[in-house]
């Protein structure tokens, strides 16, 4: 989880203000190239494993002391998972069509980067909620 919210803060207060700055075409092609490239294993491991870790914890602990903090923190995630499919990926794919690189950022670059921030920080209170639940097991869920 820790590994996923980075990505979405990194490029929320770097990669994209610093791609605000390119001409169009510049933005149009780094972006397509982002898009292209972060479809790897390692990124599909940590943003699907994201979810199922954090199911597989919740289900494992119901009933415990941490639970409820890690089915909030599958829901903060499962939002961010179904903000990416039915937004940032459809975006991302409008992105790929042909057209002009000015038309094309037009329709991009503001939702994309709105709902990145939300992404963001729904994956960071995740992060909160997971941490919290480790807490929470820590102190109370080990027998004396």
């Amino acid at each position: 989880m820790g590994l996923i919210a980075g990505v979405f803060y990194i490029f929320a207060c770097a990669v994209m203000p610093a791609l605000a700055h390119s001409d169009d075409r510049t933005y149009v092609e780094v972006m397509r190239d982002i898009n292209v490239v972060i479809q790897n294993p390692v990124f599909f491991l940590s943003f699907m494993g994201a979810l199922v870790l954090t199911g597989i914890a919740a289900w494992q602990l119901r009933g415990a002391a941490p639970a409820r903090w890690i089915w909030a923190a599958l829901a903060a995630y499962a939002l961010v998972f179904l903000v990416t499919m039915a937004f940032n990926i459809p975006l991302n794919n409008a992105l790929a069509a042909k057209g002009s690189p000015a038309s094309l950022r037009e329709h991009f670059e503001g939702p994309w980067v709105a709902w990145n921030v939300v992404r963001a920080v729904l994956s960071t209170v995740a992060l909160g909620c997971l941490t919290r639940a480790l807490l929470v097991h820590g102190r109370f869920g080990r027998p004396s």
